[in-house]
């Protein structure tokens, strides 16, 4: 499948949980559903992430949107009403999934590669038929999340691309069976490291891996080398695969202001800015309104410039800080065995300001016209 149009896409897969929390968004000083807004600055698709069984044996939510099912429908509902399409993001594990770790589902801990492998199909599957059912198919499936290092840990751990390629094509199959219009991601972060997507997907080609459409990359400036190294990958990505590309994940800050005040957090209890000082020091854009704005701009020009790129997903542009809604809660770190606190390190990226107001960056987003190539 072929994407026939620049995606200008947002993940607000906390929705559901900030709105319950109080979240209020605003355009122009008026208040709106934030789908209605997010229309109006021209977004078209909307990523939702996808978790196993986000909650513990007691029933209590791991927090951070607790990304279930349930969820699923009703934030791709929303999407659909309005006219947008949606990216459904398969985790597969119970919350967070990304380099740095890939936690087994509870239901699946104890099950060898065979069981594993047959547990992706299944699943898959199962959640697509059952959209299906409800009218709300995804126009696009990413089998995995930012699975730079694999997925299902240990046994899919990087280097054993063996096992990488059975999980993932376990996956990319069971989609093509339920629809072969539904368009197929998979997605590495680092955006600006071209040697490891070189090794990751030439390792994944030589093994057979089940066909695909989109190479999804992740790309934050403070993490991920500067805008010539992700330009540099995406060439080398074009001439070596011919895959579309999209960023499926990008966002900068507009501001380092604390917003404790509105997180109601004591100091031990919040998680503090993912933009630390030292990281953003080195980024040519300043966390201000204007320099979101302006990070934007060249983000969208840089995709249209290369052959198959074909647009971006914003994340998380409706992640204000409000009461309640952190990154995780008590029972999702037991899960992950991290450590603490679970505030909210990202209200002072999204695309509303902390009190729910449309940034610049939204216009700038809305206004551009770029032709895909």
């Amino acid at each position: 499948m072929k994407i026939d149009r620049f995606i200008k896409g947002m993940d607000v897969s906390t929705i559901i949980e900030e709105e319950a929390c109080g979240a209020r968004f605003f355009k122009d000083g008026k208040e709106d559903d934030l789908f209605n807004i997010l229309k109006e600055y021209g977004t078209n698709s909307i990523r939702i992430r996808l978790w196993n069984d986000p909650y513990d044996e007691n029933k209590n939510p791991y927090g951070a949107g607790t990304n279930d099912y349930e969820k699923a429908v009703l934030i791709s509902r929303r999407a659909k009403e309005v006219g947008m399409s949606t990216l459904l993001d398969f985790h597969y594990s119970d919350f967070w999934a990304d380099p740095g770790k890939q936690i087994l589902p509870k239901a699946w801990k104890d099950f060898n590669e065979d069981q594993l492998a047959d547990a992706v199909y299944t699943y898959t599957k199962k959640v697509l038929l059952d959209l299906k059912k409800e009218g709300l198919l995804p126009d696009m499936v990413q089998i995995g999340n930012e699975i730079t290092n694999g997925l299902l840990w240990p046994t899919g751990l990087k280097p054993n691309f063996d096992q990488i390629k059975r999980y993932v094509s376990a996956g990319l199959k069971a989609v093509k069976e339920v629809s072969k219009d539904i368009i197929t991601m998979i997605h590495l972060d680092n955006g600006g490291n071209a040697p490891m997507y070189k090794e990751w997907f030439d390792e994944y080609f030589k093994r057979d891996g089940e066909d695909f459409d989109i190479i999804g990359l992740s790309y934050y400036p403070f993490w991920h080398g500067t805008l010539d190294d992700l330009r540099a990958n995406m060439l080398a990505l074009a001439e070596r695969y011919g895959k579309e590309m999209i960023i499926d994940e990008v966002s900068t800050g507009f501001s380092m202001e604390d917003y404790s005040s509105y997180e109601g957090l004591k100091a031990e209890e919040r998680k503090g800015y993912a933009t630390k000082k030292e990281l953003v020091a080195k980024v040519p854009y300043p966390m201000t309104k204007e320099g979101q704005a302006a990070f934007m701009k060249d983000i969208m020009e840089l995709i249209v410039s290369i052959k198959g790129g074909r647009g971006f997903y914003y994340w998380e542009p409706a992640w204000i800080p409000v009461p309640g809604c952190g990154w995780a809660s008590d029972a999702a770190l037991e899960y992950t065995k991290e450590k603490g606190p679970g505030g909210n390190e990202w209200a002072n990226q999204a695309l509303f300001d902390y009190e729910g107001n449309s940034l610049p960056a939204l216009a700038v987003i809305r206004d551009f016209e770029g032709e895909i190539i």
